[in-house]
């Protein structure tokens, strides 16, 4: 172990002593994600594409869907779990093909920090409107377009679930 790596170890015993905390994990998440913010701001100012003085209300609407079904598609469905397999282990079905998964415990603080991320919807969103605001920027109609079947994504998702309990109750159940 390095002297860099036992100094993170020593802070992350004494922010948390009763648990185990992958703050390294962390700053590398982090690290990331600034590296993608950087890497999106370069490419908008290499592109010459400027970022709009306001968001059009349509775009916020649109992204803001868009992140919330992807961000639950990478997190939580099932036929994303061999991308979430790494860092996690499967424990159950979540209902609506999603899954619970715990984050693995062995191997390095990095994979336990990478597999928070990836089994949370919350955090991952972050990282989604990030990308879809980028989009919007570097390529707006391909991110327009994606987001769109996202966003139609949700909304069936929403009418499916609709649709079920107003079955269930036309049954008599509950």
């Amino acid at each position: 172990m390095t002297n860099l790596q036992a100094r993170a170890a020593e802070m992350a015993r004494a922010y948390a002593p009763h648990e185990h905390r992958p703050l390294d994990g962390y700053v590398v998440a982090m690290g990331a994600f600034g590296a993608l913010a950087t890497a999106l701001a370069a490419a908008a100012k290499i592109t010459g594409r400027p970022a709009p003085h306001r968001p059009a209300l349509a775009d916020v609407a649109l992204v803001s869907i868009a992140t919330h079904k992807l961000s639950r598609l990478i997190a939580k469905d099932a036929v994303t779990s061999p991308l979430r397999a790494p860092f996690t282990r499967y424990t159950e079905p979540a209902g609506a093909a999603e899954l619970n998964e715990e984050v693995r415990d062995e191997g390095s603080t990095v994979r336990h920090g990478l597999g928070e991320l990836l089994t949370c919807p919350f955090c991952l969103a972050v990282w989604v409107s990030t990308g879809l605001t980028g989009g919007l920027v570097l390529a707006p109609r391909l991110t327009r377009l994606a987001a769109t079947a996202l966003t139609a994504t949700a909304v069936s998702d929403f009418l499916q679930m609709a649709y079920d309990i107003a079955k269930r109750k036309a049954e008599g159940g509950d």
